[in-house]
């Protein structure tokens, strides 16, 4: 008889109790794991998101610091070629920088421009690039027109800007006599090609990257390197 007793307890399973207690458990842990997987899902994205941030402004200073390094100082062809007063040109609005292209179908010269400008809300760094160019009538046109891109883009010009990085303002400093001085604080600040240029960027604080970027460059040959 006692014996049938133990059986028959083994055999009832589990009650309405129990039942409820352990799927209780089991929600819980449900809800422990999906919190922990969405925390893993949120880490992950701001990780890839500072990490693409990085890439973007890392891409944006090394093109900055290849402009300045192809930039046309003293070759005589292409000073013949040039109709513009210098190789470079800050306007308070924009650089203008004619440099040497990088075009495989043989030596010519291209315009870039660099600027901040509010696109979508928000204010971005931008930069402009002119296709590569072989007459004087070409080069005077690209200058012009990295000048109204500037200023006043056209669908048409935007098509050859790519975004950097958002920003909320950039400022230049050129090292000239021994000294940093504001791009338009002399009066022959177009004809004179700097010795170095720092360039300060102010990130904003909303964006995975914050607070001030500077990044020197120092021309071949003025001596020293580039910092």
């Amino acid at each position: 008889m006692a014996d049938r007793r133990a059986t028959a307890r083994s055999m009832r399973g589990f009650t309405l109790v129990e039942l409820l207690v352990a799927l209780a458990v089991m929600a819980l842990l449900s809800v422990m794991s999906w919190r922990g997987l969405d925390a893993m899902s949120r880490t992950q994205a701001l990780t890839q998101t500072r990490s693409n941030a990085v890439q973007a402004l890392r891409n944006g200073l090394a093109q900055w610091v290849a402009d300045l390094d192809a930039m046309d100082t003293d070759l005589p062809a292409a000073r013949t070629l040039r109709s513009t007063p210098s190789p470079l040109e800050w306007d308070g609005l924009s650089l203008r920088i004619t440099r040497h292209s990088a075009d495989t179908e043989g030596p010519g010269l291209q315009v870039v421009a660099w600027t901040a400008r509010t696109e979508q809300g928000r204010k971005v760094w931008l930069r402009w690039q002119s296709p590569t160019v072989r007459s004087r009538a070409a080069l005077q046109l690209a200058w012009t027109q990295a000048a109204q891109w500037a200023e006043n883009p056209s669908a048409a010009s935007r098509a050859n800007q790519v975004r950097i990085v958002p920003l909320l303002d950039w400022q230049l400093f050129y090292f000239r006599g021994d000294s940093w001085s504001n791009p338009s604080s002399t009066a022959d600040a177009a004809s004179v090609t700097p010795d170095a240029i720092r360039l300060q960027l102010h990130l904003p604080e909303d964006q995975p990257l914050s607070g001030k970027v500077t990044r020197d460059w120092m021309r071949a040959t003025a001596g020293g390197s580039k910092s």
